[in-house]
């Protein structure tokens, strides 16, 4: 049986961490660790994750200074013990199957890298948004160039596979993450599904379209060292996906 460490950084989340670990304690396959790593924070969100203490699968890690999700994400990778790590934000939920459907990919598909799924919008107050995310069946490198259809809070890697996978601090970090599995000749499932919530706010990263755009480009030129009439075309896919998203 496939083992999952969800990586999970937190950040003032007290308002919404709760929630998202109720949605990892009420998946349907539940041979899986989370590891909460606290960067820091000053309200009271780790008293909320020192209520579920009593469960061992939920191990709490700590920033003695604000690092930021880069580093807390590779803290709790390094920590990690489980034969496929998942990724979710401390805003953000999972449906109860999502896990179960994913792991399912892997048993079929050894070799998979990766397994993902769709994933909706919600509002601050939880309140679902109607927008689902939908992305291809089937992603490799040169799909993933034309914008990142793989949603950090449904991304999942085969550490059995491939190892230990680190973020670098990059903007559109998980992005460039997936970039470097893909570039491997390795490809990314989509399970086809709708099975994660997104929650929208005014700080969410997405909000910034500018600069967001901003980051992308320099993926492509500083990165995946693009020429510019190549990073040029990729980019223009990207813009379109992203008048798609939000409309």
């Amino acid at each position: 049986m496939l083992s999952v460490s969800i990586i999970m950084p937190m950040y003032n989340a007290a308002a919404y961490v709760e929630a998202s670990i109720l949605s990892v304690l009420a998946q349907t396959y539940t041979h899986w660790q989370l590891l909460i790593v606290d960067d820091a924070s000053t309200d009271h969100g780790v008293a909320l994750v020192e209520k579920f203490s009593d469960d061992a699968r939920i191990k709490l890690l700590k920033n003695n200074v604000n690092s930021g999700a880069v580093l807390s994400r590779n803290k709790a990778i390094e920590a990690a013990t489980g034969d496929i790590i998942a990724f979710l934000d401390s805003d953000d939920v999972w449906y109860t199957d999502k896990l179960a459907k994913q792991i399912n990919e892997y048993q079929r598909y050894p070799q998979t890298a990766m397994v993902f799924c769709n994933y909706e919008h919600m509002d601050a107050q939880g309140k679902p948004l109607g927008k689902v995310l939908t992305s291809p069946a089937l992603v490799d490198y040169a799909t993933l160039l034309k914008t990142n259809c793989i949603g950090c809070l449904t991304a999942t890697y085969n550490q059995k596979l491939l190892g230990k996978r680190y973020f670098v601090q990059k903007g559109h970090e998980d992005y460039v993450l997936w970039l470097s599995i893909l570039k491997q000749g390795h490809v990314a499932r989509n399970v086809g599904e709708c099975l994660a919530r997104y929650r929208l706010s005014s700080q969410s990263l997405s909000a910034n379209k500018i600069k967001a755009a901003g980051w992308q480009w320099q993926i492509y030129r500083q990165v995946e060292h693009l020429g510019y009439w190549q990073s040029l075309y990729y980019f223009g896919f990207y813009v379109i996906a992203g008048l798609k998203k939000h409309h």
